[in-house]
């Protein structure tokens, strides 16, 4: 008879094609790194796993409550956060250690770090006072030594302090801001945010070294990691459920299975009870029960063309305005909705025309570069490619990834830039994994290993969202781990930027991210093809239970919340 209570025991199989970016917090961003990474990283703030609205609004995790203004934890102006930590939250370390307010302050600082930064810690530089400094001058400082030793890391990071970050004691965190920012809680509540272990310091950040001597203040700790082949995790004998409201520990051990397979193959794995859970590409549930609510969350940005404006190639073609607006009316967006379609995946997917999706903050329809039933139009991007300076066409150099469906979007595009002129090299890059790293290496986009790519965005949280789509994407930000991926800037840009982050009328703040929306299409920062429902009901073996989705990391399936019956 089935347990409608938790059971505790067993080993959570997950299986499936595509890897992880990374495993260290300071620079994972990407879905399948922040579920495993929500099992062993903790945050001041997180986010609760629930079936209705409150699972999109920040909740207190290492931090001990909710800062407001009467308990003394947010000013009265509304730019210094008093953050008192929770006592008995511990790393696994021997002797076990409680987690630090310095814990944190080392965090941030590894965001900055300039060989494997954070994806967006515009965030951070944008919102806590001193941090833009410290990110720029630590760049600056190993500008001249492109493989830095873990050693000379440390030494800058405990030598050099961001301004607006303190440690009051080993209990107390003070943040001093720039500005009021009422989603604070929300960039606080991101991977990115983790504490971070003294321990740490003794490894170059993103290094494999690093991976193999990770330290837990969560439910799980990594006993094992081979980059793309397999993760095992096993229960953190140093973390206590009485300090974790968000967590639990009811599986014995959790088996990460990567391997380079069809979906289909994983579907049979699953049936069979041979797995639990997809790892990578989603297997979808054939009863497809999908919350009425998620229906309403920020559409995702699945896939957008995004150019590489340091390119040298064919005359450094996509630098310029012309070719730009050629390729953004030469895709036939509509042909790329049947991928999703055939997938069967039971979300709505169309096509996408701003840069901020419906759903999300600051979206408002518009659509700068129509063509006939969002088909394309090969003719008019011929003559926009001559007036450009090339009238017999030119070669590009595209990167995509083979998982999911992604190989056949790039064929696709690069058949409609064929009819328009343009001849793409299709380079394949591997997974997920390998395709994002080559993205957020500047080198690779100063060498032009790539002129075009067809990424994806899904928002960092929901509701008051604004920046989440802008700021990573399109504000100056060309480092280590950038999501600006082709280093687009533009200075009113920059400024529409920070003008809504300082806007406390929100329809005003709503009206400055749609203005940034205009003028990033307008310049072709990237070339949006659909918009997706960021919703998909996961497949699971007969014996999970209580299996509950996460918004804020894609939907997938949250280990930390759910029991097998029987466990094995």
């Amino acid at each position: 008879m089935e347990s409608a209570r938790p059971v505790r025991g067993g080993t959570l199989r997950y299986f499936g094609s595509g890897g992880m970016d990374h495993i260290d917090p300071a620079c994972a961003y990407y879905a399948f790194d922040h579920q495993i990474i929500r099992l062993f990283a903790r945050q001041l703030f997180s986010y609760p796993t629930t079936l209705d609205e409150t699972a999109l609004r920040p909740v207190p995790d290492v931090a001990a409550e909710m800062p407001t203004t009467a308990n003394g934890g947010v000013s009265a102006d509304g730019r210094t956060y008093m953050i008192r930590l929770r006592p008995g939250v511990c790393w696994d370390t021997d002797p076990v250690r409680e987690v630090t307010a310095a814990d944190f302050v080392r965090g941030f600082k590894r965001m900055c770090n300039p060989v494997a930064g954070a994806g967006a810690v515009a965030y951070y530089t944008s919102t806590v006072k001193g941090m833009a400094e410290f990110a720029a001058d630590y760049r600056a400082a190993f500008a001249d030594i492109p493989h830095p030793a873990a050693a000379q890391l440390a030494e800058y990071q405990n030598s050099h302090e961001i301004s607006g970050l303190t440690a009051e004691g080993p209990r107390v965190l003070r943040i001093e801001l720039i500005r009021p920012a009422n989603d604070m809680l929300n960039i606080l509540s991101m991977m990115f945010a983790s504490a971070a272990p003294a321990e740490y310091d003794r490894f170059v950040p993103g290094s494999p070294e690093l991976a193999g001597a990770l330290r837990s203040n969560g439910p799980y700790r990594v006993t094992a990691y081979e980059p793309g082949r397999r993760l095992s995790m096993a229960r953190n004998p140093a973390w206590s459920q009485e300090t974790d409201s968000l967590r639990h520990q009811y599986v014995e051990r959790v088996e990460v299975e990567m391997a380079q397979v069809a979906d289909r193959e994983v579907r049979r794995r699953i049936e069979a009870g041979e797995a639990d859970l997809s790892w990578g590409s989603p297997v979808i549930s054939k009863d497809r029960r999908v919350l009425d609510a998620d229906r309403h969350l920020g559409y995702a940005l699945n896939p957008y063309l995004v150019f590489n404006l340091r390119s040298p190639n064919s005359g450094g073609a996509v630098r310029k305005l012309g070719v730009r607006r050629a390729i953004a009316y030469a895709v036939d967006k509509a042909a790329k909705v049947k991928f999703f379609d055939e997938m069967n995946v039971g979300t709505v997917t169309e096509p996408a025309h701003t840069a901020i999706p419906r759903g999300n903050f600051g979206y408002r329809p518009y659509d700068r570069y129509p063509t006939p039933g969002d088909r394309g139009d090969p003719e008019r991007s011929r003559r926009l490619l001559a007036d450009a300076g090339y009238p017999d066409g030119l070669r590009l150099r595209a990167v995509y990834r083979d998982d999911a469906v992604h190989g056949e979007i790039a064929e696709s595009y690069a058949e409609d830039l064929a009819a328009a002129g343009i001849t793409v090299d299709l380079v394949l890059a591997g997974q997920s994994d390998d395709f994002y790293r080559i993205l957020q290496d500047p080198a690779m986009a100063e060498a032009g290993e790539w002129d075009l790519a067809a990424a994806a965005w899904t928002p960092d949280w929901f509701g008051n969202n604004g920046r989440a789509y802008v700021q990573p994407m399109f504000q100056s930000n060309f480092a280590a781990g950038t999501t600006n991926y082709g280093d687009y800037r533009n200075p009113a840009v920059d400024r529409l930027i920070e003008e809504a982050l300082s806007e406390p009328d929100p329809e005003r703040a709503e009206s400055l991210w749609h203005e940034v929306d205009r003028q990033v299409l307008e310049d072709v920062a990237i070339v949006p093809v659909m918009a997706c429902e960021p919703t998909i009901p996961h497949m699971t073996s007969a014996r999970v239970r209580n299996a509950l989705p996460m918004p804020q990391i894609d939907r997938w399936l949250d280990a930390a919340n759910l029991w097998l019956d029987p466990p094995d």
